[in-house]
């Protein structure tokens, strides 16, 4: 019995000294062989993510054809009040025995619509005729010239800048609004790049975390070996061992692919066909640990949001839409007034200055009433409009109050995930203490290799729930950004 002691003693001596060999290495290693790491590149900030990404973001590409598509809306809607020139010309003959006659004419005009209800019209008219045989005493060829210049005045629909300036205005808040979901797109732009560029810093640190996991966990191994081989360990402690090397081996791989799939993630967001370019290191920005305030988020948020203020806009666009079904609904009463002069001559230059000395002249005045019966559907249209204008006016306060939850839904979760870190901070402390502890109590022989790996994966648990912790911050600070509409202003960002 007292050789079998003494060989234990010598046994257990024996193992702690090769525990003590390995605790006396320079550092432990944190990679495993062969695994890929972070990179050791230049740093890429989130400031230098987020301008590759409204420079070449697709989503950010597409957005910026609206306003293009709406600016010219606007030069559409000024189309009906330019200047249209036209020109008729005809030219034909008769022809029978004995007798050939040959005519031609041509009219040039020009026409203005005003925003007032007045168009006005300036035109002139050149014919020439000539027969075979031609009648003695009269002009052969006879030209007949003439300039008329004529008004007409809207008194009832469309009377008035107002209406015919409506779908002018229209086109302009329409820009607008395009400008507003652009600016839309951009803000989930830059939200999707922060999240993608956090998503990214946390996969590289929980591959990090893992490989200390594997390198613990092989360690392990190898000491769990010594001291089986010391007879102080049994197979079922170098199993256990070799099961946790095993897992993880496994949790490394798996790190590995979330980091490549979330560097694909970044890359898709802030370059085009570039998911093979490599990216250099990322980290979490520091957070200030003051609380964001919801009154101040609140009026920012409708200040900024782009939906809030695009439905504003639809609202004064429904407006005019209600003016114009109102107009349209009226009577068509028109009043008009020409005059005419006109000259005949055997040259076409001489008969446009008799026109010109007013030999011959004519003037005329008219009316014109259209009212279609029962006005059934003009009736119909303003309804349409008015309940498109309230429509928008009830959607309006649902948007203002989807604001108000969403503030402060923001506000509170920025609180509580600055908590969050904050415990899972001390979490992390204190599993690293108890793996210390449990480590220095396997290594004096009291502890088992199971009890180990237990500590050390609640070690494992603690670290990744603390960068999880602050992923969601930084989340939940770029959701209240985003809530906000502040993004642009917070990376000095003009969008042209």
């Amino acid at each position: 019995m007292i050789m079998i002691l003494r060989r234990l003693t010598a046994a257990s001596l024996a193992a702690l000294l090769a525990c003590s060999a390995a605790l006396a290495q320079d550092s432990v290693p944190t990679t495993v062989p062969g695994a890929s790491t972070a990179p050791a590149g230049p740093e890429l900030t989130l400031e230098q993510c987020i301008n590759r990404a409204l420079a070449r973001n697709f989503s950010l590409e597409i957005g910026r054809y609206a306003p293009e598509i709406a600016k010219d809306g606007i030069e559409i809607a000024k189309g009906g009040y330019q200047p249209q020139l036209s020109v008729t010309g005809a030219t034909g003959g008769n022809s029978r025995p004995g007798f050939d006659s040959r005519s031609s004419n041509l009219r040039v005009g020009v026409t203005q619509e005003l925003y007032t209800g007045t168009t006005l019209s300036a035109s002139s008219r050149l014919d020439r005729n000539s027969s075979d045989p031609f009648t003695v005493g009269a002009l052969n060829p006879a030209y007949d010239a003439d300039v008329t210049l004529s008004a007409r005045q809207s008194l009832l629909r469309g009377l008035g800048p107002e209406v015919n300036r409506a779908s002018l205005n229209r086109a302009k808040i329409g820009l607008d609004r395009a400008n507003l979901d652009y600016k839309a797109t951009a803000l989930d732009v830059i939200q999707d790049t922060e999240n993608a560029y956090y998503s990214l810093a946390f996969a590289r640190e929980q591959l990090a975390v893992r490989n200390f996991s594997y390198a613990l966990a092989q360690r392990l191994f190898d000491e769990a070996k010594i001291r089986r081989d010391t007879g102080v360990a049994t197979n079922l402690d170098v199993l256990q061992a070799e099961v946790g090397v095993a897992n993880a081996r496994r949790n490394v791989i798996l790190a590995e692919q979330s980091v490549k799939d979330r560097q694909d993630a970044l890359l898709a967001l802030i370059g085009q066909f570039e998911l093979d370019s490599a990216i250099g290191t990322v980290r979490f920005a520091e957070v200030s640990p003051a609380t964001p305030v919801f009154a101040s988020s609140y009026l920012m948020a409708k200040q900024n949001q782009p939906d809030y203020l695009s439905s504003q806009a639809a609202i004064e666009q429904f407006k005019l839409d209600l003016k114009v079904a109102k107009d349209d609904a009226k009577p068509d009463l028109t009043v008009g007034a020409a005059l005419g002069l006109s000259g005949n001559n055997g040259s076409g230059q001489d008969a446009f200055g008799d026109a010109l000395d007013r030999q011959n002249h004519s003037w005329q005045v008219d009316f014109a009433f259209n009212y279609p019966w029962g006005q059934t559907s003009g009736k119909a249209r303003y309804r349409q409009s008015l309940s498109s204008l309230s429509r928008e006016q009830v959607r309006l306060k649902q948007i203002e109050q989807n604001i108000e939850l969403q503030v402060r839904s923001a506000v509170r979760s920025v609180e509580t995930n600055l908590e969050s870190v904050k415990i899972a901070t001390l979490a992390a402390k204190l599993s690293e203490q108890q793996y210390e502890l449990e480590k220095a109590k396997f290594d004096a022989g009291q502890s088992t290799s199971r009890r180990v790996l237990e500590a050390q994966n609640d070690l494992e648990s603690a670290r990744v729930n603390e960068l999880q912790a602050k992923v969601s911050l930084q989340g939940a600070i770029s959701t209240l950004h985003r809530v906000e509409g502040s993004s642009l202003q917070r990376y000095s960002v003009t969008l042209t």
